[in-house]
């Protein structure tokens, strides 16, 4: 017997993640985005990244239609950034200050860095498909990270110094 839905929520909350917003154009042009913490690379060589994504959301048709995509890393004090991406609203990039990456994806202003990628492939598996990118350009902008641990927002302890690239 597999372990129940809530019961995995619960456990799975105790694995801090970052949180990223994926972002995409659909097919009219138009920006789309939507907030992610299941977010992992997948291979140094070629560099390759995974996104999962609701196949019944509006950001997997998104998706689907897609051949390119940005995963923007949220920085610490982005919260209402990754609130914005988790709704429903079609109106997300609403005064949002963003650029368009070198493949057209919109890329957020002010996030600690971004990889954009070329979907290499989909695979669907329970509720959710993965998504493999092919990483084309990756900045890193510096900063402290957004975190989601325990079900809430989170933030590196003051002691924690970030990275120096």
């Amino acid at each position: 017997m597999s372990v129940s839905k809530d019961k995995f929520r619960k456990v799975l909350g105790h694995f801090a993640t970052g949180v990223t917003v994926v972002t995409t154009r659909q097919r009219s042009g138009a920006p789309w985005g939507f907030t992610v913490n299941s977010f992992t690379s997948v291979s140094l060589s070629p560099p390759l990244i995974l996104v999962c994504v609701d196949h019944n959301s509006e950001s997997s048709r998104a998706m689907k239609e897609s051949e390119y995509f940005a995963v923007n890393f949220l920085a610490a004090d982005q919260e209402e950034i990754s609130r914005r991406f988790a709704t429903k609203s079609a109106d997300r990039f609403r005064d949002l200050t963003y650029s368009e990456g070198v493949h057209g994806s919109p890329l957020i202003a002010g996030c600690l860095g971004f990889v954009e990628c070329r979907k290499v492939a989909s695979h669907s598996h329970g509720d959710h498909s993965i998504i493999i990118g092919e990483v084309l350009e990756a900045e890193v902008h510096g900063g402290y990270p957004l975190l989601f641990y325990g079900s809430a927002y989170a933030r590196l302890g003051s002691s924690v110094e970030p990275a120096k690239h």
